[in-house]
Order: structure tokens, then sequence, then C-alpha cells
């Protein structure tokens, strides 16, 4: 009789596979030498407005802006990078493309008020605290979700289906391979996560 795969020992290896598939174009996404940070959209945008980003596979920080404005800044490997940013009224939208994909870096920085939605290809993605609704997608990688108090919540729905999930103050997820968390708050926004491989951390 062969033994049976423990599910948690799955849970550990199936994201590290996956991803490899879903990154097979990029070599590595880890920090190294390339050019220095160069600044590549800059314009002023309304608070509380909503911003949609298409984002490529690597290293991304989205931040709080110093002011009403949405910034982008590349560093690490830099070349064939690109940012097209759109704004239209209180609506804006971000592409950011690259190759080759290996050791790039990009600082998103978005009024402290905004509703975001995100498409991530793979690679690590990291949201600071930014006050509005969340819609995030990403094929695989780690996302950390910094959502800031409970109380501004009125759902929040998070997904990874193969991987981890840790939902921080808004409690733990069910299942063994496929993960997922449900939860209902006293607040006005919604936080919607959904990973296919790797690690989701609320917090």
């Amino acid at each position: 009789m062969k033994p049976r795969a423990n599910p948690s020992t799955l849970s550990r290896i199936l994201p590290a596979v996956l991803f490899a598939f879903f990154c097979a174009s990029c070599s590595s996404i880890s920090s190294g030498p390339g050019n220095p940070p160069v600044v590549k959209a800059d314009q002023p945008f309304p608070s509380a407005g909503s911003i949609e980003m298409q984002l490529d596979s690597g290293d991304f920080h989205i931040r709080p802006a110093d002011g009403d404005r949405i910034r982008v800044t590349f560093s690490g490997n830099t070349a064939n990078a690109a940012a097209a940013l759109a704004i239209n009224g209180a609506h804006a939208t971000l592409a950011v493309n690259h190759t080759p994909h290996n050791n790039f870096n990009a600082t998103i920085e978005v009024p402290k008020t905004a509703d975001l939605v995100i498409h991530f290809t793979a690679g690590d993605l990291d949201l600071a605290p930014i006050t509005g609704n969340k819609d995030i997608d990403s094929k695989a990688g780690d996302l950390t979700i910094a959502a800031g108090s409970p109380n501004d919540y009125a759902s929040v729905d998070a997904t990874v289906k193969v991987g981890d999930l840790s939902g921080g103050p808004f409690g733990a997820a069910t299942g063994e391979i496929s993960h997922h968390l449900a939860w209902s708050g006293p607040g006005k926004y919604t936080l919607r996560a959904s990973l296919t491989a790797g690690d989701l951390n609320l917090k």
C-alpha cells in the first residue's frame, strides 16, 4: 500500500512548484545590483479616488504618498521597464511592464485614501495601510496586506488555492491545502484577496 501524502507537506511543496511554473520567464526576484531608483510617473490624483493596477512580475511596494498623487519609482534591473499611468478625474489606471523580470523593484505611492484594484502576475507584493476598498488577485508569490483597523471593513474575503493564509486581525482561515477566510464587521469598506499559489498575510 502506497503511503498518502500529508496535506501540510503538500501545502508547503505545491506553492513552490506552481510559482516556478508561473515565473518560468523570470530567473529570480531576489535583490541584487542594478540601476539606481528612477521616477517613472508622478501625477496629482485626488484623495478617495479609484486606482486599477496591472502589475508584471517582480517586487512591488505600495505606500501612502506624501500628498494627493500617484508616484511610481523603479529600481534594480529596470531595463525595458515602463509605467503607463492614465488619469481621468477620480479614476486612474496604471500598468507596469518590464523585461527581463529578475531583480525588478517598484514602489507605488498613492493617496492615503483610495479604492484599489490590483492584478498582479507573480512575485512579492507588499501593501501598506491604505484606507478604502481593496480587490487584489495574484497568480503566485507572497502577498502582504496591512489592512489597518478591522473596524473599517464591512467584509473581508481571502482565498489561497495552494499555500498559506494568515488572517491576522480577521481570524483563522479554514482548509488544509486550499484556504479561505470570510469575515464581516461594522465598517463600510470591502477587502478581497485571491492568490493561486503562495503565502497571503493579512495584518
